[in-house]
């Protein structure tokens, strides 16, 4: 007997503030990774597919996006948390 499955695990990647194409409303954004992988005896082996999403902290709709979207995601969020001189 074979046992074999799909697992998926979310990462969150970033929380970035932008305007939600929902509900209009400038709020913070969490950035996620969902990886599905393929198991075998409930050990993970290889992976599925990947998905990136973003979920409005206000409204809580979901996005997705494709990974050059989630890196644009990425590199916006880390020119919010570089510190600014004055």
């Amino acid at each position: 007997m074979i046992i074999f499955g799909f697992r998926g695990k979310v990462f969150q990647l970033a929380m970035v503030t932008f305007v939600c194409g929902n509900c209009s409303n400038q709020a913070a954004q969490a950035l996620r990774k969902v990886v599905t992988k393929f198991t075998l005896f409930f050990i993970p082996l290889f992976p599925v597919s990947t998905k990136y999403l973003t979920q409005c902290t206000f409204c809580g709709v979901e996005n997705r996006l494709t990974k050059d979207q989630a890196d644009q995601v990425l590199a916006m969020g880390a020119l919010q948390q570089a510190p600014r001189e004055n």
